[in-house]
């Protein structure tokens, strides 16, 4: 299925050593959601035939969300690979806003850092449980170009939790139309 793109304009934002960038190029977006479901696939299939020990792999996709939500790609090997290989492979740029993107990257480092902690206190059932969760979720984003993050980014902003300042061009997200990757 394939949608209008939406162009969302660049917003002038310092490009600090910790910044994440706006707009964001939503096929690297989508490309490090693959990443991020192989790498959970990986992790929860091994913590479930070869045992509980293989969850340690959890870290890396901890670090790599902290680093994202930090930084953007600059210091995620997932989403430098995304960003400067797999994407520009795929097509031209489609931007879209930054915000809940870095939202929906927060969402995923407080996850999978909870199941960090989970499989270091030796609750590696919750943490298998929270694995899938990355899966299904980063699948949505990698698949379908549904990120579940952005929606809720989007309900908060509807709430007035999130201040309309902190992005005007995701006031209209949720009309945004799902597109997907591919001929």
């Amino acid at each position: 299925m394939t949608g209008q793109f939406v162009p969302v304009p660049a917003v002038s934002v310092s490009r600090g050593l910790f910044s994440f960038p706006n707009p964001v190029n939503e096929l690297a977006a989508r490309s490090v959601a693959a990443g991020v479901v192989v790498l959970s696939a990986l992790t929860l299939g091994l913590s479930l035939v070869a045992g509980p020990g293989w969850l340690w792999l959890s870290v890396l996709l901890a670090y790599g969300f902290v680093a994202r939500v930090l930084a953007g790609p600059r210091f995620s090997p997932l989403g430098q690979l995304a960003t400067r290989m797999i994407a520009p492979r795929l097509g031209p740029a489609r931007l879209v806003a930054g915000p809940p993107k870095r939202f929906a990257q927060g969402i995923g480092a407080v996850v999978t850092t909870v199941a960090v902690v989970l499989t270091a206190t030796g609750a590696a059932g919750i943490a298998q449980v929270l694995i899938g969760m990355m899966i299904v979720f980063a699948g949505l984003e990698s698949a379908l170009g549904f990120c579940v993050g952005c929606r809720i980014f989007a309900v908060l902003m509807r709430l007035g939790l999130i201040p309309a300042a902190t992005c005007e061009a995701c006031a209209n997200i949720g009309v945004r139309p799902v597109t997907s990757v591919g001929p």
